[in-house]
């Protein structure tokens, strides 16, 4: 507001004193510097009731009631700043003022209205880069949610995935005709959540918890006893949300990093934490892994819960253990950890 005092101040002089301001300077100088520092002094008020005001409401329910209640209370300032500044001229002697009614009332109209305007633009300017925020942390959502996808589709749909995949199809058709259906089930479970073509943001637990069941299926085939996945999730918590494939990009990386065999199984533990899950599995790995491709999913994932209102993954890494706490949301907006 600082930008208007100048305009304002030459306004209000010219009102109240006529041609006399421009004619003495003495009287210009005066009275240009009284009514600067009036000015300025009920502007930065103002600028200050506006900031506690923002801080008093708070939330997108609370701003038609803060600008109403900034709006009088502004218009209160002005009231008193004129007052102060009109009556303060009439002890200035060589100004010659008396009290001009109809000087007041349209300076009070001006400012007021100017007041008002400026209150508007400026929240309209604050509300526009809010906005423009909101849709960056949107589009950078966005755009992690289908990294995460292209990885985890990138890791099933890859042709060394589906040849074990059938090569263990082909097995259990000759070996049981039985477990073969249930494979076949189980893989079309898989492939059906990893192929889905929404984009959403967040799913319920419970989704992510069936798929991380019929995706342990097929790993188990393969892996027999080498693998072990234990989930201790109450179903109080099913109804939770978080983003899709995150308990598949923990599980790969953890499998793909780490020995398993029957000697040496990898254990994964999916419970629950105090404001969440959490995922922890033994340490025990291989020689050569490529470790870049597969963290930078884990990457990835930190950064997709960084962009769903500053909700942050907590990892903890020890040379027998990892641990990763992900945070739940009690709503799909992501807004409600």
């Amino acid at each position: 507001m600082s930008f208007f005092v100048g305009p304002f101040t030459i306004g209000v002089n010219s009102l109240m004193l006529g041609a006399l301001y421009f004619t003495d300077y003495r009287v210009f100088l005066t009275a240009t510097a009284a009514a600067a520092l009036i000015y300025a002094t009920g502007f930065t008020t103002c600028s200050a009731v506006g900031v506690f005001l923002k801080r008093f409401f708070t939330g997108e329910e609370g701003i038609g009631l803060r600008l109403l209640v900034m709006v009088f209370l502004f218009l209160i300032i002005i009231v008193l700043f004129l007052e102060l500044l009109f009556h303060g001229y009439k002890y200035i002697p060589f100004f010659q003022y008396t009290f001009n009614n109809t000087a007041f009332v349209w300076s009070l109209l001006g400012t007021g209205i100017s007041a008002i305007f400026i209150t508007f633009l400026l929240e309209g300017i604050a509300r526009y880069e809010i906005w423009k925020n909101k849709m960056k942390e949107s589009e950078q959502l966005s755009r992690a949610n289908r990294q995460s996808r292209l990885q985890g589709l990138k890791s099933q749909v890859n042709p060394h995935f589906l040849f074990n995949s059938l090569n263990s199809l082909s097995s259990l058709i000759h070996e049981d005709e039985e477990k073969a259906e249930k494979f076949l089930d189980e893989m079309s479970k898989v492939y059906r959540y990893m192929l889905r073509n929404d984009d959403d943001e967040l799913v319920m637990l419970i989704t992510e918890l069936n798929f991380v069941r019929s995706y342990y299926y097929l790993l188990k085939t393969r892996y027999g006893d080498g693998l072990q996945i234990t989930i201790n999730i109450s179903p109080a918590d099913y109804d939770k949300w978080l983003p899709p494939l995150t308990l598949q990009t923990i599980i790969e990386n953890a499998f793909t990093q780490n020995v398993m065999t029957k000697d040496q199984p990898l254990h994964i533990q999916i419970a629950k934490s105090a404001d969440g899950i959490v995922v922890c599995n033994n340490v025990q790995p291989k020689l050569i892994s490529q470790k870049t491709d597969i963290e930078s999913g884990i990457d990835n994932l930190v950064t997709r819960y960084s962009l769903l209102h500053q909700s942050r993954i907590v990892i903890e890494d020890s040379h027998t253990e990892r641990v990763i706490y992900l945070p739940l949301f009690t709503c799909k907006t992501g807004g409600c950890a």
